[in-house]
């Protein structure tokens, strides 16, 4: 696929008049992420759950939230009931993920990224929470 049919479905996809493509594409990385990361569309952000303690969404550990590398949630592949307080943190390490594949390095060569969720447990005044380790894995 050419260039400029990349850039005709991106702007479709996101519903983008051609000024406010101009304006996207003046912004160097936003161009790089679009054309030069073909990465985005080969993997996806996995946030498994490692422990769980009092948590009232019932999230136990092997828990996986599957987003894309865009950041969208892959609903049939994430727990029916999706606790707020355990997606919150996910998005906390995507800026760390998006630049890892922009200058593309292998982001899982690199440690992986524990996240808790916003409830801080019951010890501490909450109700309870649960650790994620945050990872990339090849798209389906």
């Amino acid at each position: 696929m050419d260039l400029e049919e990349i850039w005709r479905r991106f702007q479709k996809h996101m519903g983008y008049t051609h000024e406010e493509m101009k304006t996207f594409r003046s912004d160097p990385q936003k161009v790089k992420m679009v054309t030069g990361t073909p990465e985005f569309a080969k993997c996806r952000v996995v946030a498994e759950v490692i422990e769980s303690h009092g948590c009232h969404a019932q999230h136990k550990v092997g828990d996986r939230f599957v987003l894309t590398a865009g950041g969208q949630l892959i609903s049939e592949e994430c727990p029916k009931r999706m606790c707020l307080s355990a997606l919150a943190p996910i998005h906390q390490v995507m800026p760390a993920i998006f630049e890892r594949l922009i200058s593309r390095s292998d982001p899982n060569l690199e440690r992986y990224q524990i996240v808790q969720c916003t409830d801080v447990g019951l010890d501490k005044g909450g109700w309870g929470k649960i650790l994620m380790k945050v990872f990339l894995e090849e798209a389906r």
